[in-house]
Formats: structure tokens, sequence, C-alpha cells
């Protein structure tokens, strides 16, 4: 076979393994395929990979090839970077060929003690990502007393730059999968916690409503202005208890949908009334534009009561005095829509995918005037999706926001539990 149709081979080669080495993400069997086709392209008895350690700088062992077969005991094994054939070529980012590496003294020669191969020569290339050198390639002991010549310099140059490609791809899919895994944890501590913290709040502040109300009874004005004030904040601790609760339900697909037939615009009436005394405290005009006749609706009566006083409260929260919030409600086929609009302060453009995230607020968290846990928005938007619906945001900062949720006007039975 000619010197072109060799070359022609190991080009066909080096393109067919680029495509298995793309399609693999899991760097130990990436890294022992790397070695395997590095030993088999250059016609050599085996074949390792140094890696340079992201934290440390150190250059490293990770896999290597003897006799045909991975070798487990090269793993995490430390080489020097000064005086070393592979720190030589990371540092110099250049292709070295060592014809008789135990007379070198650069020769590092504790890995072959541990492996039991002797090594005769060998050829390093650097693992280079474009002026970043990630570690090295070398091909050990070229076989039947050869030399390594530069048409194994050059194979093994191609082949290393598919790798190194392909192994700092595996490292970051292997980074990302360790930060999914301990966000899901740290989500599922948070969790707990909320959880835990609710139940083990909820028997105290009974307590503390109920001999409080007593206390109110028997004391009447003597002491109403206080225990008043008493039971205002034990009522909003409930409420962020309930909330927070709410939230984890919905996340741990607890939470039961029980539809019932009732009058949406009864619904929304009784929820806009209930926010008058509040939106004229705080000089605002809430307004309720309903259509003339009922609208019947097969839902969770409590649930979409729910998303009502979370839209409006933060309509009436959000706008300045002497602002408007208005609730609207029409039908459109098969499905009823709800809007709350207010001439507040707006939200970003880059803030509306996120509002209905939870925890998330426009506001900094140390130095907002308003308050609330910024959960709402996201049990609302859980609430709308378990009946089938979805709500979205629309706003100009400075000029107000409108928010939107659409509802089937039935729901299946059967979807009822999530």
């Amino acid at each position: 076979m000619s010197n072109t149709e060799v070359r022609g081979q190991r080009l066909e080669r080096i393109l067919e393994i680029s495509r298995e080495l793309t399609s693999t993400v899991a760097l130990e069997p990436l890294l022992s395929k790397i070695v395997a086709t590095a030993a088999e392209l250059t016609n050599s008895e085996g074949a390792s990979i140094l890696l340079r350690d992201t934290r440390t700088g150190e250059l490293r062992f990770c896999t290597a090839l003897e006799a045909g077969a991975p070798s487990g005991q090269l793993v995490d094994i430390p080489v020097p970077i000064e005086g070393s054939i592979a720190g030589t070529v990371l540092t110099s980012r250049e292709p070295l060929i060592v014809l008789d590496a135990q007379a070198d003294p650069r020769h590092y020669g504790e890995v072959g003690q541990q492996i039991g191969l002797k090594i005769h020569s060998l050829l390093a290339v650097p693992l280079q990502i474009k002026h970043r050198c990630i570690g090295v390639l070398e091909a050990v002991n070229k076989q039947f007393d050869q030399e390594f010549s530069q048409e194994d310099v050059d194979t093994l140059m191609t082949l290393a730059a598919q790798a190194a490609v392909a192994i700092e791809n595996a490292r970051l899919v292997e980074a990302l999968r360790k930060a999914y895994e301990q966000l899901g944890e740290l989500d599922r501590l948070k969790s707990d916690f909320i959880a835990i913290a609710s139940h083990e709040l909820r028997t105290p502040l009974s307590l503390i409503l109920l001999y409080a109300a007593v206390l109110r009874e028997q004391l009447g004005d003597a002491a109403g202005t206080q225990l008043d004030a008493v039971l205002r904040a034990a009522m909003r601790l409930k409420n962020i208890m309930d909330t927070m609760l709410n939230l984890r339900y919905l996340e741990t697909g607890q939470v039961e949908v029980v539809p019932t037939r009732f009058d949406l615009r009864a619904e929304v009436q009784e929820a806009c009334e209930d926010y008058e005394v509040l939106a004229e405290t705080n000089g605002l005009v809430l307004r309720a534009d309903l259509p003339d006749e009922g609208v019947p609706i097969q839902a969770d009566r409590e649930q979409v009561r729910v998303v009502l006083d979370n839209l409006i409260s933060n309509a009436v929260k959000f706008t300045p005095h002497g602002g408007q919030v208005q609730v609207a409600l029409c039908c459109r086929g098969d499905e009823v829509e709800m809007s709350v609009t207010d001439t507040g302060v707006g939200v970003p453009p880059q803030e509306l995918e996120r509002i209905f995230d939870r925890f998330y607020q426009v506001e900094d968290h140390m130095t907002r005037r308003h308050g609330g846990m910024g959960l709402g928005l996201a049990i609302a938007k859980g609430l709308v999706e378990l009946h089938g619906g979805h709500v979205w945001a629309e706003s100009n900062p400075g000029q107000g926001s409108r928010f939107v949720v659409v509802l089937p006007t039935s729901i299946s039975p059967k979807a009822t539990l999530r």
C-alpha cells in the first residue's frame, strides 16, 4: 500500500473518530477512546493523557493504554511541570519526539514503574484549545522497532485538536451536571425547611391568635389598639406561612383541584369589593369592568380566588397615590379572560419573564419599599396552569402593568390532580 493510501486511511479514521468523540459526553469513556485511537493511529504499544487541573494548575495522568487495554493505575497521578517531558510540551505547546526516554533526564520514570511498562520512545503533543493548553497526549513505544515520524506527529496533532475540544465539552457537561445536582439538593432543602418551619410555627401562632382575640374581647377598648396590632401582625404571619405552604404543595404536586360550577363574574365582583377599602386608603381608584350577565365556569373556586387576590393586591401595592387599578372580565369562546391593569411603576422588559419565578422581585430585597416575599405571582401561575390555563404580563416602565389570565370554562375531572 502506498504512503498516499496509508495517509488517506488515517485521515478517514480521524474523521470517523472525530464524530465518535463529539458524541461522547462522559469524561472517562472519552479519555479511554482517545488513548486507544492514539495508539492505533501511531502504531504504538500504548498511549496516555495528562490533563491540567483546572483548580490547582497541576499536571496529572488521567488515563493510559498499555498492551491494548486501559490501565486504571494511572488515574490522578501528579507529574511535575518543571523538568518533565509532558511539562515541556505543556509549556512550549510544541510536539516532542523522544527517541530514548531512558536516557532523557526529563523522563518521569515513576509512571512506567507503576504499570510495569518500560518506556523506550514516545511522542507527546499538546491538547490545545485556541491559546489555552489543557494537557498532553502521548503515544508510547513505536512498534516493530520503528521511530516516530513527522507523519505520526501530524496525525497525533490532528487527533489532539479534536480530542481537546471533546474533553473540554465533557468537562463542561460534568460541571453542569454537578451544579444541577447541587441546585436540586438546595431546592429540596429549601422546600423541606419551608414545610418544617411552617408546620412548627402553626401551633404557637394559633395560640397567639386565640389569646389575643380573647383578651381583646375581655379588655374591650382598654387595650384594643395594642391587641389589634398584635392580631394584624399575627394574621400577616399566618398569611406568609400559608403562602409558603401553598408554593411547596404546588412544587410537590400535592395540590388537588376540586372543580365546582360557579359564577366567575360574581367572584371577580366580590374580590374587587374586598380590596376597595385598601385601594381608597392608598388613594387609588379601583374599577371593575364586568359583563352584564353572569359568567358560569367549572373550576376550583378557592384557587381562582387566590389568583385574583394575588393579582389585585399586587396592583394595589405597586400603584402610587392617585393611580388607578382596573379589573376586567370577558368571555372568548370556551375560555374566559381576566385582566388586572394598573398605572403603577411598571416592570422593565427584561424582568417580565422572571416576575413569575419563586421569590423573585423587581425591587432589590435590601432597599425595596413594598412588602411581600415574591411568591404571589409564582403561586398564581402554578394554579392557573393546574387549570389548563396560562398567565402573562404586559408592561411599560413608569406607565403601569397588565396581568392577563386565560382559563378554560370547564376543566376535565380526570386532570384535577397533578
